[in-house]
């Protein structure tokens, strides 16, 4: 029996699928390898939502072509370039689009008695969550990720999403229960939602938004701690949503909200809503009291004006945003942006986005300061040598935001959660007492 190693690049919606195809392969008999250098086959699953992205997982593919390894090449880059990429390297022996997932198995016998490359990439992709694999999780530890829906119905300027994952398309509640069950018997604490937009949830197949009611039934699983949810799109952050979030004691208060922009022009440039960003997040603040709100923004989008980014500097300056993430627009072809002038310089893009940052530090050790003395609740992560435990906050996801460490000599376990007495701050992370 051949043995299988899989390399997984970006987001953790692309993680997710990563380990879907791992159930997959294992259920049907293959043996996996966390080391490259022994598989017979690896599978590359790619990103390609920026360029950057692209850059690493065609790194992965020529590293492994270079090792003599036959390579699949799953995911965004084959859904991006299709036919081109089976071009560009003619040694992959197989290509699987973002929506092709569940032929892994299929693809890997095929190819394996055809002894050709197989070329299996739908030129329209229509992801179905494959209900029936178990997933075998890369990552194990306190947190897991659960993706409720992937697709995208909107049609962002800078983003081609839709073209990589095709149309919104949601799991059942049942079906998302049923994974959160499971996981939180195998001792998972937190689960984190993700999709393309969480805040669109079920509308496919409920017919409305049905993110409040997945979340009323996951709150009632007993063995699990928190739950966080990612990715919310501004419009549809209704109050009814938010008294939701409020009041389930499971659901942490922390709102990750990607606004991109706040200037009108650029937010129309970007075909985002065009609602006032100021007043949303006072909205969050009043509806969910203590609520850490996260977001992200892109600098340099073309045809942004200094008096657009001032905008935004300033706007950053007053709102005294939680937690927050910055991208220099990254130029994608067959999007809106693509063609749309001016486009702005890359010193530019990065000068902005550095003003950004600094500012953003100013602001994140500013509220962390404010934290010195008060205690708060934090699932624990990991334990260091020296007895040190790190851990994560309320306001804090995992990977994207920053840690805490805890000095204790009290016995804990990944998993726990934990009322600590915050003793330091720095611009992103915590020390503490237990």
């Amino acid at each position: 029996m051949k043995q299988i190693a899989l390399i997984n690049h970006g987001c953790a919606k692309n993680l997710v699928d990563s380990e879907l195809m791992l159930g997959k392969l294992i259920k049907d008999g293959y043996k996996i390898t966390l080391d490259e250098t022994k598989a017979d086959i690896v599978i590359i699953n790619t990103c390609s939502f920026i360029h950057d992205a692209e850059k690493e997982s065609v790194k992965s593919i020529f590293d492994m072509v270079q090792a003599g390894k036959k390579i699949i090449i799953t995911g965004c880059l084959t859904q991006k370039y299709k036919h081109e990429l089976q071009e560009l390297i003619p040694e992959a022996i197989a290509f699987l689009g973002t929506s092709d997932i569940n032929k892994i198995t299929d693809i890997i016998k095929k190819v394996t008695k055809e002894k050709k490359p197989i070329y299996a990439v739908n030129e329209t992709p229509n992801y179905q969550y494959p209900e029936d694999i178990a997933r075998q999780q890369i990552t194990v530890g306190a947190s897991s990720y659960v993706k409720i829906a992937d697709g995208c119905d909107f049609n962002c300027g800078y983003c081609i999403i839709p073209q990589l994952r095709g149309p919104y398309k949601s799991r059942k509640i049942e079906n998302i229960v049923n994974e959160v069950k499971e996981l939180s018997k195998k001792g998972v604490s937190e689960v984190v939602l993700i999709a393309q937009d969480t805040t669109s949830y079920g509308k496919d197949i409920y017919g409305k938004p049905s993110l409040k009611e997945l979340l009323i039934e996951l709150n009632k699983i007993e063995e699990l701690n928190w739950i966080r949810i990612m990715y919310t799109y501004p419009s549809l952050l209704t109050d009814d949503l938010l008294k939701t979030i409020n009041s389930l004691e499971k659901v942490v208060k922390y709102i990750d909200v990607p606004l991109q922009h706040v200037s009108k022009n650029m937010l129309k440039a970007m075909n985002r809503p065009l609602i006032d960003n100021k007043a949303l997040i006072k909205k969050i603040r009043k509806l969910v009291p203590n609520a850490a709100i996260r977001t992200t923004f892109i600098t340099g989008y073309p045809t942004e004006t200094e008096e657009d980014f001032n905008e935004l500097y300033n706007f950053v300056k007053e709102m005294k945003i939680d937690r927050l993430g910055v991208f220099e627009f990254s130029k994608e072809k067959n999007t809106k942006a693509y063609n749309l002038k001016p486009q702005i310089t890359a010193k530019v893009k990065k000068q902005r986005k550095k003003l950004l940052m600094e500012l953003q530090q100013e602001v994140s050790k500013e509220i962390n300061k404010k934290l010195t003395g008060k205690k708060t609740d934090c699932i624990v992560e990991a334990l260091q040598n020296d007895g040190t435990v790190i851990a994560r906050s309320y306001k804090d996801a995992p990977e994207v935001d920053g840690l805490v460490y805890v000095n204790t000599k009290t016995p804990v376990i990944p998993g726990d959660i934990i009322t600590v007495k915050i003793t330091g701050a720095f611009e992103y992370d915590l020390t503490a007492t237990f």
